[in-house]
């Protein structure tokens, strides 16, 4: 069938490219910005658990440092879940374990317990509305699969531009306990519906022309599966270690500083505002350039931004600066889905997109606590940002490996 008369056939069934597409994304956006709390609230909620719990810096980071494994191996699972069923059903899933993990923490009596609830099922069900979604999208979307990849995974930032300011007001005024229960109520009231919206399955996708020459999706870079995913998988780690610095510390490094707490929320709000306009951004570019070069100019402009916090503390610096860190790396995630729809089998995206995703979050959750480590033994926050640029050169290295044997191999065939 030709493709005009297939696109045709598509759009007239609410396939791909169609109305319903764009209103799945749309869906899949408001879940993903109601469900990325889980990412973002003990970021706020840090110096407060801290301390009623009277624990070091790394210690009232170590709930951060579990939800995302939970959210690693929660993204893993659920996205086998999604290959198998749909994405319906892992949504569903992330929705109850949201609002029950939020309840119980409320009622937590100790830091460990605290900890053990956020990896989990704060961290497990936030993974529900990040890596199946991405790749449920990734099924919609031909022609314009990267601006649609970008949309769907900016609801992480989306989430971190709302919910801090959010979390903040109510930890000030309600304390964080109270403002936990309220969480967990809203995900039950939100999620639970609107996951009913996404139990269509996704069509059979009709492959478009890639960037750089490719043809299709699986198109080889003279390395085994297995290797390009563990490439992947290590790449994904070392750039999220590199971004958990600003993300996970900017609130506590506010307070060190005599800023306050309100102040680091609003620089975390604005970085991940500037972030989610920055994955609309490097969308479109991926579409026109593809994965791997994408991947490699957000890695670097992100190393460019992490370095100027080293010279720079001052409160209207900062305030740039995290405006810079956020546009600068938003395009890093996306792309990590698009280089597995390039050269992986469409209908292992949803495990693969998955491992690739739930390594990021390793990544963030690595960095989170180590940079808490090396504040700790240091005094400062400037170790773990020098820890956090080696992290995101070994990011880059993969990323141009990648990139030259992606352009060499036609030449070497």
């Amino acid at each position: 069938m030709p493709a005009s008369a297939a696109a045709a056939r598509d759009g007239a069934a609410g396939g791909v490219e169609s109305r319903y597409a764009w209103l799945r994304l749309g869906v899949a956006l408001l879940l993903g910005t109601v469900g990325g709390v889980g990412m973002w609230s003990i970021v706020v909620a840090l110096p407060a658990v801290q301390a009623e719990f009277g624990v070091a810096r790394a210690g009232a980071a170590l709930p951060y440092t579990l939800a995302m494994i939970g959210f690693g191996a929660g993204g893993v699972l659920l996205g086998r879940l999604a290959d198998r069923f749909g994405v319906a059903v892992p949504v569903a899933i992330g929705g109850l374990a949201l609002g029950l993990g939020y309840i119980a923490t409320a009622l937590a009596p100790s830091l460990w317990t605290f900890a053990v609830i956020y990896g989990v099922l704060i961290g497990v069900g936030s993974s529900a509305v990040f890596g199946p979604l991405v790749a449920d999208t990734s099924h919609w979307f031909d022609r314009r699969r990267g601006i649609a990849v970008a949309l769907c995974a900016s609801s992480s930032y989306l989430a971190g531009t709302f919910w801090p300011l959010v979390v903040q007001h109510f930890i000030a005024t309600a304390g964080w306990r109270g403002t936990h229960l309220g969480i967990g109520l809203f995900c039950l009231a939100v999620m639970l519906p609107l996951a009913l919206v996404l139990r269509r399955r996704a069509p059979v996708s009709h492959p478009a022309p890639l960037p750089g020459g490719a043809s299709a999706a699986g198109v080889g870079l003279g390395l085994s599966p297995a290797t390009l995913q563990w490439l992947l998988v290590v790449a994904g780690v070392a750039c999220c270690v590199a971004m958990a610095m600003p993300q996970v510390h900017i609130v506590a490094y506010c307070v060190d500083l005599g800023y306050g707490a309100a102040r680091g929320a609003e620089m975390l709000s604005l970085m991940l505002a500037c972030g989610a306009v920055s994955r609309l951004a490097f969308g479109l570019i991926m579409d026109r350039i593809g994965g791997l070069a994408t991947l490699l100019l957000g890695s670097t402009l992100q190393a460019v931004a992490l370095a100027l916090f080293l010279p720079f503390d001052g409160l209207a610096s900062l305030y740039l600066i995290s405006a810079l860190f956020g546009l600068f790396q938003g395009g890093i995630v996306p792309s990590y889905a698009m280089i597995v729809r390039e050269f992986f089998p469409a209908s292992e995206a949803g495990t693969r997109i998955g491992l690739v995703l739930s390594a990021t979050l390793a990544g963030m959750a690595i960095g989170g606590w180590m940079s808490g480590a090396i504040f700790d033994a240091t005094g400062s926050y400037q170790a773990a940002l020098v820890n956090g640029l080696l992290w995101n050169l070994l990011n880059i290295s993969i990323a141009a490996f990648l990139l030259w044997r992606a352009r060499s191999r036609p030449a070497l065939a």
